[in-house]
Protein backbone atom coordinates (compact mmCIF):
# COMPACT_ATOMS: atom_id res chain seq x y z
CA UNK A 1 0.00 0.00 0.00
CA UNK A 2 1.26 3.45 -0.94
CA UNK A 3 0.06 6.97 -0.23
CA UNK A 4 -0.49 9.65 -2.85
CA UNK A 5 -0.77 13.31 -1.89
CA UNK A 6 -2.11 16.08 -4.12
CA UNK A 7 -2.94 19.71 -3.46
CA UNK A 8 -4.22 22.83 -5.16
CA UNK A 9 -4.77 26.45 -4.21
CA UNK A 10 -8.29 27.71 -4.88
CA UNK A 11 -9.27 31.39 -5.01
CA UNK A 12 -12.39 30.89 -2.93
CA UNK A 13 -13.12 30.64 0.81
CA UNK A 14 -13.13 27.28 2.59
CA UNK A 15 -16.91 27.29 2.89
CA UNK A 16 -17.33 27.44 -0.89
CA UNK A 17 -14.73 24.74 -1.54
CA UNK A 18 -16.40 22.50 1.06
CA UNK A 19 -19.77 23.02 -0.60
CA UNK A 20 -18.35 22.05 -3.99
CA UNK A 21 -16.70 18.94 -2.57
CA UNK A 22 -19.76 17.56 -0.78
CA UNK A 23 -22.88 18.98 -2.37
CA UNK A 24 -24.38 15.98 -4.18
CA UNK A 25 -24.74 17.62 -7.58
CA UNK A 26 -21.34 19.33 -7.40
CA UNK A 27 -19.78 16.03 -6.30
CA UNK A 28 -21.19 14.29 -9.37
CA UNK A 29 -19.68 17.05 -11.52
CA UNK A 30 -16.07 17.02 -10.29
CA UNK A 31 -15.87 13.23 -9.90
CA UNK A 32 -16.57 12.78 -13.61
CA UNK A 33 -12.78 12.75 -13.81
CA UNK A 34 -13.00 9.21 -12.38
CA UNK A 35 -16.25 8.03 -13.99
CA UNK A 36 -18.68 9.89 -16.24
CA UNK A 37 -21.63 8.49 -14.26
CA UNK A 38 -20.05 8.87 -10.83
CA UNK A 39 -22.42 9.23 -7.89
CA UNK A 40 -22.57 8.63 -4.14
CA UNK A 41 -25.16 7.30 -1.72
CA UNK A 42 -24.78 8.99 1.65
CA UNK A 43 -26.72 9.89 4.79
CA UNK A 44 -25.82 13.57 4.44
CA UNK A 45 -22.12 12.79 5.07
CA UNK A 46 -22.72 12.06 8.75
CA UNK A 47 -19.63 11.03 10.70
CA UNK A 48 -19.69 7.28 11.36
CA UNK A 49 -22.21 6.53 8.62
CA UNK A 50 -21.79 4.22 5.65
CA UNK A 51 -21.61 5.49 2.11
CA UNK A 52 -21.34 3.97 -1.34
CA UNK A 53 -19.18 5.46 -4.09
CA UNK A 54 -20.68 4.20 -7.35
CA UNK A 55 -20.03 4.48 -11.08
CA UNK A 56 -23.68 4.33 -12.18
CA UNK A 57 -23.41 0.67 -13.22
CA UNK A 58 -23.69 -0.92 -9.79
CA UNK A 59 -19.93 -0.96 -9.18
CA UNK A 60 -17.83 1.00 -6.71
CA UNK A 61 -16.68 1.08 -3.11
CA UNK A 62 -18.20 0.63 0.34
CA UNK A 63 -16.81 3.13 2.83
CA UNK A 64 -17.54 4.89 6.09
CA UNK A 65 -17.02 8.47 7.18
CA UNK A 66 -14.23 8.39 9.73
CA UNK A 67 -14.29 12.15 10.37
CA UNK A 68 -16.30 15.16 9.25
CA UNK A 69 -15.20 18.58 10.49
CA UNK A 70 -17.13 21.05 8.32
CA UNK A 71 -15.01 23.36 6.18
CA UNK A 72 -11.81 21.75 7.51
CA UNK A 73 -11.47 18.00 7.18
CA UNK A 74 -13.25 14.96 5.71
CA UNK A 75 -11.92 11.42 6.09
CA UNK A 76 -13.17 8.18 4.52
CA UNK A 77 -12.26 4.64 5.56
CA UNK A 78 -12.73 2.24 2.66
CA UNK A 79 -14.21 -1.11 3.67
CA UNK A 80 -14.88 -3.04 0.48
CA UNK A 81 -16.24 -3.03 -3.05
CA UNK A 82 -19.59 -3.13 -4.81
CA UNK A 83 -20.00 -5.40 -7.83
CA UNK A 84 -23.30 -5.69 -9.68
CA UNK A 85 -24.95 -3.94 -6.75
CA UNK A 86 -23.62 -6.46 -4.20
CA UNK A 87 -21.33 -5.33 -1.36
CA UNK A 88 -18.19 -7.33 -0.61
CA UNK A 89 -16.32 -6.50 2.60
CA UNK A 90 -15.02 -9.98 3.53
CA UNK A 91 -13.27 -11.58 0.55
CA UNK A 92 -9.51 -12.18 0.67
CA UNK A 93 -9.05 -9.75 -2.21
CA UNK A 94 -10.76 -6.97 -0.25
CA UNK A 95 -8.99 -7.73 3.04
CA UNK A 96 -5.66 -6.80 1.46
CA UNK A 97 -6.57 -3.12 1.35
CA UNK A 98 -9.62 -2.79 3.63
CA UNK A 99 -9.17 0.06 6.09
CA UNK A 100 -7.32 2.29 3.63
CA UNK A 101 -7.97 6.00 4.12
CA UNK A 102 -8.87 8.93 1.87
CA UNK A 103 -8.60 12.39 3.45
CA UNK A 104 -9.44 15.97 2.44
CA UNK A 105 -7.87 18.88 4.32
CA UNK A 106 -8.82 22.53 3.78
CA UNK A 107 -6.70 25.45 5.00
CA UNK A 108 -7.92 28.97 4.33
CA UNK A 109 -6.02 32.24 4.23
CA UNK A 110 -7.02 35.68 2.90
CA UNK A 111 -10.06 34.35 1.07
CA UNK A 112 -8.26 31.49 -0.67
CA UNK A 113 -8.08 27.80 0.23
CA UNK A 114 -5.36 25.19 0.04
CA UNK A 115 -7.03 21.82 -0.60
CA UNK A 116 -4.93 18.72 0.06
CA UNK A 117 -6.05 15.19 -0.73
CA UNK A 118 -4.16 12.15 0.51
CA UNK A 119 -5.16 8.54 0.02
CA UNK A 120 -3.83 5.04 0.56
CA UNK A 121 -3.66 3.12 -2.70
CA UNK A 122 -2.63 -0.29 -4.00
CA UNK A 123 0.43 -0.30 -6.22
CA UNK A 124 -1.60 -1.48 -9.22
CA UNK A 125 -3.93 1.56 -9.07
CA UNK A 126 -1.40 4.22 -8.09
CA UNK A 127 -0.53 5.36 -11.61
CA UNK A 128 -4.18 5.44 -12.69
CA UNK A 129 -5.27 7.65 -9.80
CA UNK A 130 -2.25 9.93 -10.17
CA UNK A 131 -3.44 10.60 -13.72
CA UNK A 132 -7.11 11.12 -12.75
CA UNK A 133 -6.77 13.29 -9.66
CA UNK A 134 -5.33 16.43 -11.34
CA UNK A 135 -8.43 16.64 -13.53
CA UNK A 136 -10.71 16.19 -10.52
CA UNK A 137 -8.92 18.92 -8.54
CA UNK A 138 -9.00 21.24 -11.55
CA UNK A 139 -12.76 20.74 -11.70
CA UNK A 140 -13.16 21.48 -7.96
CA UNK A 141 -11.12 24.64 -8.44
CA UNK A 142 -13.15 25.80 -11.46
CA UNK A 143 -16.47 25.15 -9.71
CA UNK A 144 -15.44 26.91 -6.49
CA UNK A 145 -14.02 29.90 -8.36
CA UNK A 146 -17.16 30.25 -10.48
CA UNK A 147 -15.39 29.38 -13.73
CA UNK A 148 -17.58 26.30 -14.21
CA UNK A 149 -21.16 25.62 -13.21
CA UNK A 150 -22.71 22.86 -11.17
CA UNK A 151 -25.77 21.29 -12.76
CA UNK A 152 -28.49 20.69 -10.17
CA UNK A 153 -31.11 18.03 -10.87
CA UNK A 154 -34.50 17.76 -9.18
CA UNK A 155 -37.54 15.62 -9.93
CA UNK A 156 -41.13 14.84 -9.02
CA UNK A 157 -43.56 12.12 -10.02
CA UNK A 158 -46.94 13.58 -10.96
CA UNK A 159 -50.07 11.47 -10.74
CA UNK A 160 -51.31 12.55 -14.16
CA UNK A 161 -50.72 11.50 -17.79
CA UNK A 162 -47.97 13.24 -19.72
CA UNK A 163 -50.45 15.10 -21.95
CA UNK A 164 -52.01 16.81 -18.94
CA UNK A 165 -48.61 17.46 -17.36
CA UNK A 166 -47.38 19.09 -20.57
CA UNK A 167 -50.35 21.47 -20.67
CA UNK A 168 -49.90 22.43 -17.03
CA UNK A 169 -46.17 23.05 -17.54
CA UNK A 170 -46.43 25.09 -20.74
CA UNK A 171 -49.67 27.12 -20.65
CA UNK A 172 -49.47 30.58 -19.08
CA UNK A 173 -52.80 30.27 -17.25
CA UNK A 174 -51.38 27.30 -15.34
CA UNK A 175 -47.85 28.65 -14.85
CA UNK A 176 -49.21 31.60 -12.87
CA UNK A 177 -50.90 29.15 -10.50
CA UNK A 178 -47.88 27.05 -9.52
CA UNK A 179 -44.76 29.12 -10.21
CA UNK A 180 -43.78 30.18 -6.69
CA UNK A 181 -41.52 28.68 -4.05
CA UNK A 182 -43.54 29.74 -0.98
CA UNK A 183 -47.01 30.95 -0.03
CA UNK A 184 -45.88 34.57 0.42
CA UNK A 185 -44.89 34.80 -3.27
CA UNK A 186 -46.94 34.56 -6.45
CA UNK A 187 -46.57 34.72 -10.22
CA UNK A 188 -48.92 37.44 -11.51
CA UNK A 189 -47.81 37.17 -15.13
CA UNK A 190 -46.34 34.50 -17.42
CA UNK A 191 -45.73 34.15 -21.15
CA UNK A 192 -44.47 31.05 -22.89
CA UNK A 193 -43.93 30.51 -26.61
CA UNK A 194 -43.24 26.76 -26.63
CA UNK A 195 -41.16 26.31 -29.78
CA UNK A 196 -37.45 26.46 -30.65
CA UNK A 197 -36.48 30.11 -30.51
CA UNK A 198 -39.62 30.99 -28.57
CA UNK A 199 -39.30 33.22 -25.52
CA UNK A 200 -40.61 32.57 -22.02
CA UNK A 201 -40.94 34.90 -19.05
CA UNK A 202 -42.51 34.97 -15.61
CA UNK A 203 -42.92 37.75 -13.09
CA UNK A 204 -42.10 36.55 -9.58
CA UNK A 205 -43.41 38.85 -6.85
CA UNK A 206 -43.81 39.02 -3.09
CA UNK A 207 -47.50 39.18 -2.23
CA UNK A 208 -46.91 42.21 0.03
CA UNK A 209 -45.53 44.14 -2.95
CA UNK A 210 -42.09 44.57 -1.43
CA UNK A 211 -40.13 42.96 -4.25
CA UNK A 212 -40.48 41.43 -7.71
CA UNK A 213 -38.30 40.26 -10.56
CA UNK A 214 -38.66 38.80 -14.04
CA UNK A 215 -37.32 35.37 -14.93
CA UNK A 216 -37.08 34.32 -18.55
CA UNK A 217 -35.11 33.14 -21.53
CA UNK A 218 -35.35 31.35 -24.86
CA UNK A 219 -36.26 27.76 -25.69
CA UNK A 220 -33.53 25.96 -27.64
CA UNK A 221 -35.20 22.58 -28.15
CA UNK A 222 -38.80 21.45 -27.80
CA UNK A 223 -40.02 17.87 -28.26
CA UNK A 224 -43.68 17.75 -27.29
CA UNK A 225 -44.43 15.57 -24.27
CA UNK A 226 -40.69 14.74 -24.01
CA UNK A 227 -38.20 17.58 -23.55
CA UNK A 228 -37.80 21.33 -23.27
CA UNK A 229 -34.23 22.67 -23.30
CA UNK A 230 -33.76 26.40 -22.71
CA UNK A 231 -31.25 29.17 -22.10
CA UNK A 232 -32.05 31.51 -19.23
CA UNK A 233 -31.61 35.26 -19.52
CA UNK A 234 -28.22 35.14 -17.81
CA UNK A 235 -26.94 32.43 -20.18
CA UNK A 236 -27.40 29.45 -17.89
CA UNK A 237 -28.85 26.26 -19.36
CA UNK A 238 -31.85 24.30 -18.16
CA UNK A 239 -33.63 21.17 -19.36
CA UNK A 240 -36.94 19.59 -18.43
CA UNK A 241 -37.74 15.98 -19.32
CA UNK A 242 -41.12 14.25 -19.08
CA UNK A 243 -41.14 10.46 -18.65
CA UNK A 244 -44.39 8.51 -19.10
CA UNK A 245 -44.79 6.06 -16.19
CA UNK A 246 -47.96 4.08 -16.99
CA UNK A 247 -50.35 6.98 -16.54
CA UNK A 248 -48.09 8.92 -14.22
CA UNK A 249 -45.33 11.30 -15.31
CA UNK A 250 -41.88 11.79 -13.90
CA UNK A 251 -40.68 15.37 -14.39
CA UNK A 252 -36.90 15.78 -14.26
CA UNK A 253 -35.53 19.31 -14.22
CA UNK A 254 -31.82 20.13 -14.53
CA UNK A 255 -30.36 23.63 -14.38
CA UNK A 256 -26.97 25.29 -14.12
CA UNK A 257 -26.55 26.90 -10.71
CA UNK A 258 -25.76 30.58 -10.24
CA UNK A 259 -22.94 31.78 -8.00
CA UNK A 260 -24.84 34.02 -5.57
CA UNK A 261 -26.91 31.63 -3.45
CA UNK A 262 -25.81 28.31 -2.01
CA UNK A 263 -26.43 25.16 -4.03
CA UNK A 264 -28.66 23.85 -1.24
CA UNK A 265 -30.79 27.01 -1.29
CA UNK A 266 -31.16 26.89 -5.06
CA UNK A 267 -32.08 23.20 -5.00
CA UNK A 268 -34.65 23.83 -2.26
CA UNK A 269 -36.25 26.76 -4.10
CA UNK A 270 -36.54 25.00 -7.46
CA UNK A 271 -37.79 21.81 -5.81
CA UNK A 272 -40.44 23.79 -3.93
CA UNK A 273 -41.71 25.23 -7.21
CA UNK A 274 -41.72 21.76 -8.78
CA UNK A 275 -43.67 20.43 -5.80
CA UNK A 276 -46.21 23.23 -6.30
CA UNK A 277 -46.45 22.23 -9.96
CA UNK A 278 -47.16 18.62 -8.95
CA UNK A 279 -49.88 19.71 -6.48
CA UNK A 280 -51.54 22.03 -9.00
CA UNK A 281 -51.44 19.53 -11.86
CA UNK A 282 -52.93 16.73 -9.78
CA UNK A 283 -55.88 18.91 -8.74
CA UNK A 284 -56.91 20.52 -12.06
Amino acid sequence: MQKIILSTTINAPKEKVWEVLWDIDAYRTWTKAFSESSTVQTDNWKEGSKLLFLDGNGAGMVSEIAANRPNEYMSFRHLGVVKDGIEDTTSDEVKIWAGSMENYTLKGENGSTELTVDMDINDEYKEMFEKMWPGALASVKALAEGKAKTTITISAEVNAPVEKVWISWTESKHITQWNQASDDWHCPKAENDVQPGGKFSSTMAAKDGSFSFDFGGVHDEVVKHKTIASTMGDGRKMRVSFEDKNGKTKVIESFEAENIHSLEMQRFGWQSILNNFKKHTETI
